[in-house]
């Protein structure tokens, strides 16, 4: 956050730092330059597909071989390197939403990583809102009439920050559009639902991850996914099932995600236990 810089959805980002410090967003005024260098690389050069992408996914790649010892796949070192961007980023916007019910718009024009330290850099100019927040007469804000006009707008925001890096990354991925847009649905979800746990909010993330992603909002692709287990001593195990599979299981096939698909529920059931 730069010195006396407050916005409609600062208030948001601190409490996201607070709970989640692996991850502090600072605003940008109009004014204020984009990082660049010394690690931060901006969005819309993701986006493009170039040269500071291969930087971006040469870490990855040297993060498989330092600590699984062996050459990933090209495809899979970009699935790597497209969720550790895009788990962020769509905090970015869903943070926001969930916490003061304010959606800000952040085109990839508007936002920097810097992946070592866990900080973006992001510039608000506009954000949508309801008729009753007091940021309603603010510049910049767009008022929409209800709840389900706002989840619209969480997810019309997000699609136009991740649809361009979609497009950088998917040359490498060997993956079609679809399979893309399951990995976008599969951040949002995943994303909020980690941090709503931080905040001691998972249940109401649940429900409201549940109304923002029913399965018919393209281009997402299926539904939020949670579903519940029943441990040996009828104990209740929130799950979910993946939208797309981030290929783990390349480097490592006896080790899948809890959440992937590949991963029957007898074993989720044995390991949501240990983590319990």
């Amino acid at each position: 956050m730069m010195p006396g810089l407050t916005s409609p959805v600062t208030d948001a980002y601190e409490r996201l730092a607070e709970v989640f410090p692996g991850l502090r967003v600072k605003e940008l005024t109009d004014e204020g330059p984009t990082p660049d260098g010394a690690g931060w690389v901006r969005a819309a050069d993701l986006a493009a597909g170039g040269a500071p992408l291969d930087a971006f996914l040469a870490w990855d790649n040297a993060q498989v071989l330092r600590d699984y010892g062996q050459q990933a796949r090209p495809d899979v070192v970009a699935s790597f390197g497209l969720h550790r961007y895009a788990w962020p980023a769509c905090l970015l916007i869903t943070v926001p939403w969930f916490l003061v019910r304010r959606v800000p718009r952040v085109p990839v024009e508007g936002v920097s990583f810097q992946r070592a330290l866990g900080h973006m850099t992001v510039r608000v100019r506009e954000f949508a809102c309801l008729p009753d927040d007091p940021a309603a007469q603010l510049p910049g804000a767009r008022v929409v009439p209800d709840e389900e006009a706002l989840r619209g707008e969480v997810r019309a925001a997000v699609a136009e920050h991740i649809g361009p890096v979609l497009d950088g990354f998917g040359a490498r991925m060997r993956r079609g559009k679809r399979a893309l847009w399951g990995m976008a649905t599969d951040e949002i979800v995943e994303g909020l639902w980690y941090v709503a746990h931080l905040l001691g909010e998972e249940q109401r993330a649940v429900a409201e991850l549940e109304q923002l992603l029913p399965g018919t909002t393209k281009p997402y692709v299926g539904t939020a996914g949670f579903r519940e287990l029943t441990g040996p001593n009828g104990e209740r195990l929130p799950t979910r099932d993946r939208a797309s599979c981030c290929l783990f299981y390349t480097l490592r096939p006896e080790d899948t995600c809890v959440t992937c698909p590949r991963t029957c529920d007898a074993d989720r059931v044995a390991r949501l236990q240990q983590t319990a």
